[in-house]
């Protein structure tokens, strides 16, 4: 990746991550532990990597828990500012908010729930290089219905804003990611919920700003469900989503001080064990994330999953794409499938069954 200079970096922190609940419950969605470390961790990790040393983090939900794990950024090669929203702005007004700690001329703002492998150091230098106003890291992806689509001209530049349809006429989709200059930045207004999907962008192609597109197909993952949570952490652990975070080397599963695993157990699809976490003999578990002090217990399966700190899964258990909130446990016996989640310090008794529901 190119290193780029003269370039802020505003990361939006500020939902509630509703989508992963009961897991957002106790932290916000980008301080949740993923690959072993805040998923924010990794993003930061990319823009220090891209040599962009000054950040703004836009806060809002449990704001202090960002400062107090990062602080001023120095212990990760940054400076970092932090901004905190009084009453939701949504993204244009988010970015609007952050406006007086910017320094650069040319700002990259990211949502702080996506994990890419763009080329961060490229992105800009198609900014710089068209002289664009505002320039959108734009994905090609396998389904673009279920996102905007976003085509352009031969030039490169956007022609529409097009929301989700059935037949778009692009594969091209808004990655979250995005080059302004700070002029355009101070433009939005300031102090109310503006969107810029729906205002700030079809606002600048009205005025015949130059909006321009950096198409790319490198690694993108929204990790906004649970589904696409566990898979991102299993990819970063696994190398194949890009960071320099990860604490441990790349592969099949990563330990964190503590983690127990029986000989006979299969720890494997790039799970991480958090510290003291626990699995017992005979157990097998694939493609997970297990929070600090998390158990499975004996002959328990459990495959896409997440289990919150403290969570137990009884012996025998049977768990496929399931949700286990801090302190909650699982009895023996049990099978919970297909997007199943247990609230924080529930107890399923033995031998139950549940399929996509709440407890």
């Amino acid at each position: 990746m190119a290193s780029v200079s003269g370039v802020d970096a505003v990361v939006l922190v500020g939902g509630k991550g509703t989508r992963l609940r009961p897991l957002t419950l106790s932290a916000p969605k980008p301080m949740l532990p993923t690959a072993g470390v805040p998923f924010l961790s990794h993003l930061l990790s990319r823009i220090r990597a891209a040599g962009i040393t000054h950040v703004v983090l836009g806060t809002s939900y449990r704001a202090a828990v960002f400062e107090d794990h990062f602080g001023d950024g120095s212990r990760f090669g940054l400076e970092i500012d932090y901004v905190v929203e009084d009453e939701p702005l949504d993204t244009g007004g988010a970015i609007r908010n952050v406006y007086d700690c910017l320094r650069a001329d040319d700002v990259v703002i990211f949502n702080g729930d996506i994990l890419s492998g763009a080329d961060l150091g490229a992105l800009v230098e198609t900014h710089r290089t068209t002289s664009a106003d505002v320039t959108l890291h734009l994905q090609r992806v396998d389904d673009p219905s279920r996102f905007g689509s976003v085509p352009t001209d031969e030039d490169g530049r956007v022609t529409a804003f097009l929301e989700k349809t059935k037949n778009p006429p692009t594969d091209q989709i808004n990655a979250g990611c995005y080059v302004f200059r700070r002029e355009v930045v101070k433009s939005i207004p300031a102090g109310r919920r503006v969107s810029v999907e729906r205002e700030t962008f079809p606002g600048l192609l009205s005025e015949g700003a130059r909006v321009q597109g950096f198409v790319d197909d490198s690694y993108w993952l929204d990790v906004g469900t649970p589904e696409a949570f566990v898979r991102g952490s299993a990819d970063l652990v696994r190398g194949l989503a890009p960071t320099s975070a990860l604490p441990g080397p790349v592969g099949e599963s990563l330990r964190l001080d503590g983690a127990r695993v029986a000989d006979d157990a299969e720890v494997t699809g790039g799970t991480t064990l958090g510290a003291g976490s626990v699995v017992a003999a005979g157990a097998r578990v694939a493609g997970c994330v297990l929070f600090d002090g998390a158990r499975v217990d004996d002959g328990a399966v459990v495959e896409r999953s997440v289990l919150g700190a403290g969570a137990r899964v009884g012996a025998g258990a049977v768990l496929r794409g399931v949700v286990l909130g801090d302190g909650a446990s699982v009895g023996a016996g049990c099978e919970l499938l297909d997007g199943a989640r247990v609230w924080p310090g529930a107890a399923l008794p033995d031998g139950s069954i549940r399929f996509s529901s709440d407890a």
